[in-house]
């Protein structure tokens, strides 16, 4: 970590851990705590990326939590302070692995994780692919990729985007549409996708420039801003500002969702 913090090379985990050795006492607690201190000052110098790729607990997974960005595998992949037995032995609660840390519920209820994959195959694909979006680290930018002629044929045509948008204000359309009409080869890397749905995050190529999109949903909750959305937001939004990533908003939203939640 302090390596790659003094190259500015982004830093990558791959976690399979039962956290700290009880046996070793506040020592090993203090080893955590030096993770914990490196995370922090590498936050927003260089992107950090933790794959969750087997059961952890404890301290194996405060310091993923503390990274830019957390994948999981689906059936495979846990990610708790403590396991069941220990939940069940302080508060007499049943819970299961899955229920307690599971990739569904940390990708759709804590917010924790930003992507859910099949395989581990998977993950580390998906994770090569989110490299080739980001630069190395804060100081440089991403080189953008030379822009085609065939790409500029290939792009969605403006009649799509031209009639995506209904007239009717009250009737809900797919913001991804949008999105992936005016991005390169009409790919969009989605952050978070199972998580406040009525907010989009991710990452797209404007003529081979690297973007980042944030973006309400029409079709969840109207588009309407919530705690969630907002927390979502907001985190992608200061990963772009720390890593010069410019961002491009589609906004259609009727305002913050109102009641006492």
């Amino acid at each position: 970590m302090d390596k790659a913090a003094l190259v500015g090379a982004p830093c990558i985990g791959l976690n399979d851990s039962g956290g700290a050795r009880i046996q070793e006492g506040v020592e090993s607690l203090a080893g955590y705590a030096e993770i914990f201190q490196r995370n922090v000052d590498s936050s927003g110098v260089i992107p950090q990326i933790s794959l969750v790729m087997g059961p952890c607990a404890g301290g194996a997974v405060y310091s993923p939590a503390l990274t830019d960005f957390v994948f999981m595998v689906q059936d495979s992949s846990y990610m708790f302070v403590t396991g069941p037995e220990v939940v069940k032995t302080v508060t007499n609660e049943e819970v299961t692995k899955e229920q307690l840390g599971g990739a569904k519920m940390h990708s759709e209820v804590s917010g924790v994780c930003h992507k859910v994959f099949q395989n581990d195959i998977e993950a580390i694909a998906s994770t090569r692919k989110l490299l080739s979006f980001l630069p190395q680290n804060s100081r440089e930018k991403r080189a953008h990729k030379p822009w085609t002629e065939y790409d500029r044929a290939n792009q969605s045509s403006t009649e799509l985007l031209n009639n995506v948008v209904p007239h009717d204000p009250n009737k809900p359309y797919d913001m991804l549409v949008v999105i992936k009409g005016v991005s390169d080869r009409n790919q969009f890397y989605e952050i978070m996708p199972s998580f406040a749905k009525n907010m989009l995050t991710g990452f797209a190529e404007v003529e081979g420039r690297v973007v980042g999109v944030v973006a309400n949903q029409p079709q969840v909750l109207a588009g309407c801003l919530d705690i969630d959305s907002s927390v979502k937001a907001a985190r992608f939004i200061r990963f772009c500002d720390a890593f010069q990533v410019p961002i491009v908003t589609f906004t259609d939203v009727p305002g913050f969702l109102p009641g006492t939640d």
